[in-house]
């Protein structure tokens, strides 16, 4: 099942899932966030997309499908073991399109959190998605049977939800234009008028959140509140102008920010796995120039044994290949541990959104459409393992002497002597 949401609204596919009692995963994708559009300045932001897991037509978990942490850490703050949260660390059950459920579960598996501490962030989790997805008008959706996300921690009933949240998006709405977005954040404008207006113990409860850092939709990740609850207790403040709120920018990422000094402390390593010779003398060549070091496979079957001995930083993998496609490729080096959490961009000829969809499938992190430019390769490659650097050791003479005949490698030198 597949279309556009100009032909068929989220209500109506959550519907059909539940009345088929269908097992698998919704993937929907929007065009242009509602999420990141709190004023012009924002209009231009990245699509946005999502995960939807169901067993028997009922809702296991939903969530963004970024590889992004920061929303399960804010539901920890709640319980105050935020810091308990390792995010380089491999959950213990293989989730390649929710690492917040692999994590979630392994704090559940350690005592960190309780069974009915977890139910209750997934809970949250799913009304949160589910006003998310049932506020949009424009994208694609696709749904696809497979194997039950496992282990179930809860399974929550479609109708019911649907009914609730719809009516609270409707309240939602009524807030407008003071409120248009839960990204926006809340900030103190005239604290002596807030001071007239409230009791002192109230002002400094309001004063501790509403700090113009924290979003609306952080605030009731942090108090175990639905975001309609939040946006109503500060709407009255809104109106009279004692309270602003400002466009927030976005984080980065949990597993980014402890990555960061990692990256560059060594000079990022990257795998270009395609069988077009073209495509891996030019990827090649760019990225060395620019600091990396990067090699490149012909023999998408001889590749596989290699990126373990290499152990790239990221690898770039051609989907339409002979003998082995991009595809089943990536969905391999997932079951591996090694590789659960290494970006695997998508090389492809095809802008489609079926070719998207596959990829978020077997757990690639994003894509790339062919032909591309120097200045688009590098901007994804910066995207997941920073800069590069220039003044790099050259590779190991041993690998190169050891694997070029056998595996066909491009090496970086014989790349950058054919241009």
């Amino acid at each position: 099942m597949q279309g556009k949401l100009s032909e068929i609204d989220i209500r109506s596919i959550l519907q059909l899932i539940e009345l088929g009692q269908r097992t698998g995963e919704l993937f929907v994708e929007a065009y242009g966030s509602p999420r990141a559009l709190t004023d012009r300045s924002l209009k231009a932001s990245v699509d946005r997309s999502w995960f939807v897991f169901f067993i028997n037509g009922q809702i296991i978990y939903a969530g963004d499908s970024d590889d992004n942490l920061s929303r399960l850490r804010d539901y920890l703050h709640r319980y105050k073991v935020e810091d308990a949260l390792k995010p380089t660390s491999q959950p213990s059950i293989a989730t390649i399109n929710a690492p917040e459920y692999g994590h979630l579960w392994a704090l559940i598996e350690t005592h960190v959190l309780t069974p009915i501490q977890g139910r209750s962030i997934i809970q949250s989790m799913v009304y949160e998605t589910l006003f998310d997805l049932l506020s949009l008008h424009n994208g694609s959706f696709m749904f696809e049977v497979s194997p039950a996300l496992s282990p179930q921690l809860t399974t929550l009933e479609v109708g019911p939800l649907v009914v609730k949240i719809m009516k609270q998006i409707q309240e939602w709405k009524q807030l407008h234009p003071h409120i248009q977005s839960p990204e926006q954040a809340p900030t103190i404008a005239d604290a002596s008028q807030l001071r007239q207006t409230l009791p002192e113990s109230t002002f400094h409860t309001l004063e501790r959140w509403v700090d113009g850092k924290t979003s609306i939709r952080q605030i009731a990740h942090y108090l175990n509140r639905d975001i309609l609850t939040v946006a109503k207790a500060i709407y009255p403040y809104l109106q009279q102008g004692s309270v602003q709120l400002l466009p927030l920018a976005p984080k980065p990422t949990a597993s980014e920010q402890d990555l960061l000094p990692l990256r560059q402390e060594k000079v990022p390593r990257i795998v270009c796995i395609d069988d077009g010779a073209s495509i891996r003398k030019t990827v090649e060549y760019i990225l060395s120039d620019h600091g990396y070091e990067a090699t490149a496979i012909g023999n998408p079957l001889k590749a596989l044994s290699l990126v373990f001995q290499l152990k790239p930083d990221l690898i770039l993998c051609d989907i339409a290949m002979p003998e082995l496609d991009g595809y089943e490729i990536c969905a391999m080096l997932r079951r591996s541990t090694i590789f659960r959490q290494t970006p695997i961009v998508m090389l492809t000829g095809k802008d489609g959104f079926i070719d998207r969809v596959k990829a978020r499938m077997v757990g690639a992190t994003d894509y790339l459409t062919k032909p591309f430019g120097a200045g688009e390769l590098l901007m994804l490659v910066e995207k997941y393992v920073g800069m590069g650097n220039p003044d790099r050791p050259k590779p190991e003479a041993l690998l190169a002497e050891a694997l070029e005949d056998e595996l066909e490698l491009d090496l970086t030198e014989s790349a950058s002597a054919s241009f």
